[in-house]
């Protein structure tokens, strides 16, 4: 099987970054659950805590670094989740993976999406 070419400012998401990200994962999709959004809105620190996240992953949350979320293990699927409590969604994830404005990022998905139809 073939190895996958990086991508340049990209983080690909394998068997080693899922590892590493194991407990910010766990917890991101612990945010499931209304509880547990609250508790974490109550006390992010015990929250994080919790569920052990290393000291990368924790600094990330904190700053709402999501490239250091997905540099430190995070999969894009559950960022999203964590993502809702600060009242962003994918996009504004895709926007910031990207380097792009969130309208930028809108307007090049909807190019894409042309360019397929046509």
């Amino acid at each position: 099987m073939a190895q996958p070419q990086p991508i340049p400012g990209t983080t690909i998401f394998d068997g080693i970054q899922a590892a590493k990200g194991y407990a910010l994962n766990k917890m991101c999709f612990s945010f499931n659950d209304a509880g547990n959004r609250a508790a974490f809105k109550a006390d992010e620190e015990g929250y994080m805590a919790r569920f052990q996240l290393t000291a990368p992953q924790a600094e990330a949350i904190r700053k709402r670094d999501v490239l250091g979320l997905l540099a430190a293990g995070g999969n894009v699927y559950y960022l999203a989740k964590f993502a809702g409590i600060l009242g962003l969604d994918v996009q504004d994830l895709g926007a910031a993976q990207t380097g792009m404005s969130k309208q930028d990022f809108k307007a090049m998905l909807v190019r894409a999406n042309e360019q397929v139809i046509h």
